[in-house]
């Protein structure tokens, strides 16, 4: 059984920091793409970042130089560095890999960047 777990989320003043982690289980980790996705109130759910299981990663532009995605493929895992936080930036984001055919979601960890 496949299964995504994210952390790390939480309340953060504008211009402050977070790192989100997503714990995988139930896949051969190294061998798939993990992605960051986010979804703020009203608007539909968008990828903010990839990263390959060799490391090459993908960035949305308003998060380019600010966010850092990584992963370490002994511990099954996936983390999510954001810098420079914005308001905008407030969302519900989950954890993301395709296997075996299907796609499969963590539950989200909620960011709020607000003063």
């Amino acid at each position: 059984q496949v299964r995504l777990v994210e952390s790390g989320g939480g309340l953060v003043q504008p211009g402050g920091s977070l790192r989100l982690s997503c714990a995988a289980s139930g896949i051969n980790f190294r061998l798939y793409t993990m992605g960051w996705y986010r979804q703020a109130p009203g608007l539909e759910r968008e990828l903010v970042t990839n990263i390959t299981g060799g490391g090459s990663s993908n960035y949305e532009e308003t998060v380019q130089g600010r966010f850092t995605i990584s992963r370490d493929n002994v511990r099954n895992t996936v983390f999510l560095k954001m810098e420079s936080l914005k308001p905008e930036d407030t969302a519900v984001y989950y954890c993301n890999t395709g296997a075996y055919g299907r796609n499969f979601w963590g539950q989200g960890t909620r960011v709020t960047v607000s003063a």
